[in-house]
């Protein structure tokens, strides 16, 4: 049966020599399920996207007569022709879940799995320095520059407000720990040495454990030692106090303290979708081996910094003693999930002997559970599930009949790895506004494997807007975020969430903080997510993740959850239409047009020029903000439905769009690799790119960007081979 496909040469040499040594499996045996897999769901997904056009096709047709409609008639006609799904009452049930999905709130960070380096400090960053995120960002004033190497004054500010937070979230029994002398471990519990005398923590349960040295003198015993770190938890989550007098920190400290290690990203997507820009076999190929490497706990990688080749690994497990002198193990890797293409994805990585494109789905779920039987074996070097399970998050599913399939696919890659049944859990993201409105039925679908929904603002306001694009014009983009639909459907997925039992089972999760630089705006607003009752959110570095533990060090999210148990939010509210009532100035529209055309091109240039699909990209002002295609989909989806509305024509699209181009290119000047458009638009890939999504985005199915990039990806790598 292997016959029947034909792969690229790369995957073929990946799959044969790096993936299946070691595992009862041969390349002809893992290719035959693969083309099993396509003979038995091809159709079926096919005839699922076909819905989605019927559908949509339908949805038009009555805005077109009714406008935005009133959102009663509205729900009344989207019953009637299926879109909606009766109500459900889901009840899950899934057993084998890690203690990091079903019982630890905490960040969790999105990693492209192209780029290995960016992999492993995700998923290293399980544990974070808290001084050199305060150190080292704006989460604390600093009104000069820094002296070169340590400077001593930003090091006080630092140590102060690790102080204050220690009081926060570890208040002592008496005093304060800006009073403290000295941290040590005598009978099992925490001493904190003052000039006043010894105290210890108000709640002696908050004290989890502690590393000693060498010289520790028996400390394990429960007598006096020389204690190195103090571990701390409070709301699940560790913090470490680590003590070395003789670091340059430790020697400015007044108790010695050379750190506070935060557990951060408790979790990580490692993604091959919307932050990756894979379009043939070799991307795919490149995007697979670092899910592998991640799996054995081999993936290395090597770079220059400072002048020095630096070498990073997998982390591995932290050890300590126990208050009962047992040994105490905590891992010292964040839970590693992946993130397979949605299901209108197709691959020419592999064809059918007719030369058809397959489902890219069907191929991503085989090589993530495959590549997973390492970890479930128990062949790598370090555990990620120690719970026997693979989490694997399905984005942009449209209702419960999609999330249907999806469990149907995952338990025939089961039975062709022979693995147990609901071994591959699934994640679904709540992003498409069918599978928003229908939540509970798609939870129905999946009772024995969902460990995750999440909410996110681009992708859902992207098929906000086409599936609505004939009921008029819509707001401004930040408009959307004060809209009466997307309140409703932040809080409406927290409620089906726990009405579905996902306490203490599943993740409740929220979206990304897109500012990676700006630390203080995020401190000072993030902690939104975890008291709305979400157990993670995105963070978009490593050092964001650290910052944002601290929200759910202060937040008890499962406390929250029993607070919010009950709540209803009515589906009715998600269908109020965020259709645009007042008039624009023309100043209004002319900066919303250039804000969201230079947020298309800066996105765009470095997919399609440089293969990039997820960075750091400056916006109209300057402002770096982390981005994925899902930028792509909201901005062109509300260029789109302007034009299409009139509030903009063609011709002014054109000219702004070659306006942004050059600031683009400046803005990107320093790029190695970059090659500007503005010299030649009409022969830039990535120009053209840009425009076609625009110019294209009414017609493009649910608005989604991947056809437009993959076509011009491969036209801009074609041409630099010729």
């Amino acid at each position: 049966m292997s016959t029947e496909l034909q792969v690229d040469a790369a995957l073929r040499r990946f799959v044969a020599e790096e993936l299946l040594p070691g595992l009862d499996l041969e390349p002809e045996a893992f290719w035959a399920a693969l083309a099993a897999l396509h003979e038995r769901f091809d159709g079926r997904i096919s005839a699922l996207l076909a819905r989605r056009d019927e559908l949509q096709a339908q949805i038009d047709a009555w805005h077109r007569d009714n406008g935005a409609g009133d959102p009663e008639a509205y729900e009344s006609f989207l019953t009637e022709i299926g879109y909606l799904a009766p109500p459900a009452s889901p009840k899950v049930e899934v057993h084998g879940v890690d203690a990091e999905i079903a019982e630890i709130p905490g960040p969790q960070l999105v990693v492209p799995a192209t780029v290995p380096r960016y992999a492993l400090n995700a998923a290293n960053s399980r544990w974070g320095s808290l001084f050199d995120a305060l150190y080292g960002t704006d989460a604390l004033p600093q009104d000069r520059e820094l002296a070169p190497g340590y400077d001593v004054e930003r090091g006080a500010q630092v140590i102060a407000e690790a102080d204050r937070l220690l009081d926060e979230f570890f208040p002592l029994a008496e005093g304060s720990h800006t009073a403290a002398t000295a941290y040590r471990v005598a009978d099992g519990a925490l001493v904190v040495d003052t000039a006043d005398g010894s105290t210890g923590l108000a709640d002696p349960g908050q004290f989890a454990g502690h590393r000693s040295g060498a010289d520790g003198g028996g400390d394990d015993d429960g007598h006096p030692g020389v204690v190195q770190a103090v571990l701390l938890r409070r709301n699940g989550l560790h913090v470490e106090l680590t003590i070395d007098p003789e670091h340059q920190v430790g020697r400015q400290h007044h108790a010695g303290v050379a750190d506070l290690a935060l557990e951060s990203a408790v979790t990580t997507i490692v993604d091959f979708e919307d932050s990756v820009a894979t379009v043939d076999g070799p991307d795919k190929a490149l995007a697979y081996r670092t899910w592998l490497g991640l799996m054995t706990g081999e993936l290395v990688a090597t770079f220059e910094k400072g002048g020095e080749t630096v070498e990073r690994r997998v982390n591995g497990d932290r050890s300590y003693t126990a208050p009962d002198g047992s040994a105490l193990t905590l891992s010292g890797r964040s839970l590693l999930l992946v993130r397979n293409v949605g299901h209108h994805m197709r691959t020419d990585a592999v064809q059918t002997a007719a030369g058809e494109p397959i489902a890219e789905g069907l191929l991503d779920a085989l090589v993530s559970a495959t590549a997973a039987l390492h970890d479930l074996r128990g062949l790598g070097r370090y555990s990620n599930s120690r719970a026997g399970s693979v989490y694997i998050v399905k984005p942009k599913q449209h209702g419960p009949d999609e999330v249907a399939l999806t469990v149907e696919i995952f338990a025939a890659v089961e039975e062709a790895l022979g693995l147990a049944p609901a071994t591959l859990k699934i994640g679904i993201m709540d992003e498409e506004k069918r599978t928003s409105l229908t939540l509970d039925a798609c939870i129905a679908q999946a009772q024995s494997r969902t460990i995750f929904v999440n909410t996110g603002f681009l992708d859902r306001t992207g098929d906000e807007i086409h599936t609505d694009f004939e009921a008029g014009p819509v707001v401004r983009k930040n408009d959307m975020k004060s809209t009466v639909w997307l309140r409703a459907y932040e809080d409406r997925n927290v409620d089906v969430a726990l009405r579905a039992g996902f306490v203490g089972q599943a993740q409740v999760g929220k979206g990304m903080w897109a500012k990676p630089a700006a630390m203080a705006e995020m401190l000072a607003t993030k902690g939104a997510h975890p008291e709305a009752g979400a157990n993670t959110a995105w963070v978009p570095s490593p050092t964001a993740a650290t910052l944002h533990a601290l929200h759910y060090l202060r937040t008890d999210v499962l406390a929250r959850q029993r607070e919010l148990a009950g709540r209803e939010t009515g589906r009715r509210l998600l269908l109020e239409v965020p259709r645009l009532d007042t008039d624009l100035t023309g100043d209004e529209k002319r900066h919303e047009l250039e804000t969201n055309a230079q947020s298309i091109l800066g996105y765009v240039v470095r997919w399609v020029g440089l293969g990039i699909g997820c960075s750091t990209v400056p916006d109209l002002e300057g402002v770096g903000l982390m981005e994925d295609r899902a930028t792509l989909r909201i901005s062109s989806q509300l260029i789109a439905n302007w034009l299409h509305h009139g509030l903009v024509d063609e011709q002014t699209v054109r000219e702004t769009f070659a306006r942004m181009a050059a600031l683009v290119d400046e803005q990107n000047s320093g790029e190695m690799g970059y090659e500007p458009m503005a010299k030649d638009l009409d022969s830039s890939p990535s120009f053209q790119a840009a425009l076609e999504l625009v110019l294209t985005g009414r017609t493009e199915p649910n608005g989604y960007t991947e056809r437009v990039l993959t076509t011009w990806r491969r036209k801009a790598k074609a041409g630099r081979r010729g």
